[in-house]
């Protein structure tokens, strides 16, 4: 997969066939069916085929949307009330397709916050512009004319962003979400894994990639490491990466590529490093991160690989320490088609046969388990339709889950929200896309946590 969904970008899934494998790794999802979520305590947006993942904050939830004409929008809705504030014309330029489809960013408080995105306004040598909006009103702030990008992600209290993307003068640069004027820059492209209010960690994409800790408003290096030191030489991003953040541990995964069948596999695996200093707490090479899954802070489910390349067991890893806490056998796996899904609380790994009965064992102790009763969230569709995007070819809406009953392996038509180790949090709201494309929001949690495409 090419580089990832991300969610936050998603790497290589683990399922029956290399095929499945493939499409949820490229973080697919449905087209029309029976809606997979509902919102019986939030709300449910309307007029928006939302197709980016959800970004909340400041009181407003916005996403990138694909109009009938084959055209992108970004659409902005109050969190609280669910009510939709304003649209305009979204564009990309120079992003990957494995990426996804973009979001746009949300920068600042509930007293002021901005939101930023890509909109097709071609001026001169330029191709679009990063334009910043009032969240509430969509009256425009600022401008700035872009080449090409990878689209616009907050960093702390700034405005983050990959630009020249497609030429040998790609840089980094950091925005000051007032007027846009640059804070600093570096060279090359970078993605944003973690930042507060003082500091930020980049992924630096490159054939040796590294993650670089800098202080947010100088630039400053503060320290450097090698992703190759921890997961072995020879990586390919191709394959994919994801990040989460537990504060003090920044845990990383890299997801192995393989150019051709019959060649090696390149280097991939978890780690965790301390935030502070840059040092690596903990590896764990040649592991799988499987298909659906919660942020790698949040839950780590993994899937070994043989030193022949074939499937192994299932382990559950601690984020803080990398440690085993539980483990399922790899001939456990039925031998016909499967997709791995979880219940809500993650206790138990279960293999879903759709339309057929599925089977489950339990993460702590690998006794099999109940398998009536049990709702277990998996994937909508692993055979997904690609986005009709006017100019563009290869993306995928975010992926989005549906609750089945793994003892019948049909899917609920009443499921309820998704589990918060899916969507995440952002003060409590919790914001996902249903596999129709709509909308929906709840508030039923704590805090801000990161889901499965990283923090909302």
């Amino acid at each position: 997969m090419a580089p990832h969904t991300r969610p936050r970008s998603l790497s290589a899934a683990v399922s029956a066939h290399a095929v499945t494998a493939a499409l949820l790794a490229a973080g697919c999802s449905a087209g029309p069916e029976t809606s997979g979520a509902s919102a019986a305590q939030g709300w449910s947006g309307t007029g928006v085929n939302t197709v980016s993942r959800p970004v909340a904050g400041g009181g407003v939830a916005a996403v990138t949307g694909l109009r009938p004409d084959g055209s992108l929008e970004t659409a902005v809705f109050d969190l609280a009330k669910g009510t939709k504030l304003w649209a305009r014309p979204a564009t990309m330029v120079g992003r990957l397709s494995g990426m996804g489809v973009q979001p746009p960013a949300v920068i600042g408080t509930a007293g002021s916050p901005i939101v930023v995105s890509l909109e097709p306004q071609r001026a001169g040598r330029w191709k679009a512009t990063l334009v910043a909006r009032d969240a509430r009103t969509g009256a425009q702030k600022w401008v700035r004319p872009v080449d090409s990008t990878f689209g616009p992600v907050r960093c702390g209290a700034y405005v983050c962003m990959s630009e020249f993307t497609a030429r040998k003068s790609a840089r980094f640069v950091v925005l000051d979400p007032a007027g846009g004027r640059v804070v600093w820059k570096m060279p090359g492209i970078a993605e944003v894994e973690w930042a507060d209010t003082a500091r930020l960690v980049t992924f630096r994409m490159a054939k040796h990639p590294t993650l670089e800790a800098r202080d947010l408003k100088s630039g400053k290096v503060l320290w450097s490491f090698p992703v190759e030191r921890a997961v072995g030489a020879g990586v390919n991003l191709s394959g994919g990466w994801a990040f989460g953040s537990l504060g003090d541990v920044l845990v990383g995964y890299l997801a192995p590529y393989q150019a051709r069948k019959g060649k090696a596999l390149s280097a991939f695996g978890f780690f965790g490093l301390d935030t502070r200093t840059g040092k690596a707490v903990w590896t764990r090479r040649r592991l799988l991160r499987v298909y659906p899954s919660a942020n790698p802070s949040v839950a780590l489910i993994a899937r070994q690989v043989t030193p022949s390349g074939g499937y192994g067991g299932f382990e559950q890893l601690d984020p803080r320490t990398g440690r085993t806490t539980g483990t399922v056998a790899g001939d456990k796996a039925p031998t016909s088609a499967w997709w791995l899904a979880f219940p809500a609380d993650l206790s138990k790994l279960g293999f879903l046969s759709q339309g057929r009965p599925g089977t489950a064992y339990d993460l702590r102790n690998a006794a099999p388990a109940q398998a009536k009763g049990l709702r277990a969230w998996s994937f909508c569709t692993v055979d997904p339709a690609e986005l009709k995007i006017t100019g563009q070819r290869g993306f995928f809406p975010v992926a989005p889950l549906c609750a089945y009953e793994l003892a019948t392996g049909k899917k609920l038509t009443e499921p309820g929200a998704p589990p918060g180790w899916y969507t995440g949090a952002v003060d409590g709201w919790r914001v996902w896309r249903d596999e129709r494309g709509v909308l929906h929001a709840v508030k039923d949690a704590k805090g801000t946590s990161p889901g499965m495409y990283g923090v909302q």
